[in-house]
């Protein structure tokens, strides 16, 4: 078992900027990937970044490349979103999660945290 818990979420103006962190505990070591997603009110869960453990390779969803960065403290075993350049279209809450492989794809994550909202004022 898996056990994540995200903060750091908040209201901020547009063009504002937000860490997201999410500390993950127990069995990471049977996880390749630590991924971010997000979603609005009626709106279907979307990818937003992904890294995995080792070697600290990332992914990224079109919308948030060169305005967001995910990383990781080994140390700490946790994962950050940095969140620059921040828009109104990103508002929604935020969720981490951890799966086998560094994908996009909702079912590809086994464990999610319980989410932290973001709200983009314009």
């Amino acid at each position: 078992q898996v056990l994540l818990v995200e903060s750091g979420g908040g209201l901020v103006q547009a063009g504002g900027s937000l860490r997201l962190s999410c500390a993950a505990s127990g069995r990471t070591f049977s996880t390749v990937a630590m991924g971010w997603f997000r979603q609005a009110p009626g709106k279907e869960r979307e990818f937003v970044a992904a890294i995995t453990w080792r070697g600290g390779f990332t992914y990224y969803a079109d919308s948030v490349k060169g305005r967001f960065t995910v990383s990781l403290d080994y140390a700490k075993n946790t994962v950050y979103l940095h969140m620059n350049s921040l828009r109104p279209e990103d508002t929604a809450v935020y969720f981490c999660a951890a799966g086998a492989s560094l994908a996009s794809t909702v079912e590809t994550y086994d464990y999610w945290g319980q989410g932290t909202q973001v709200t983009v004022s314009s």
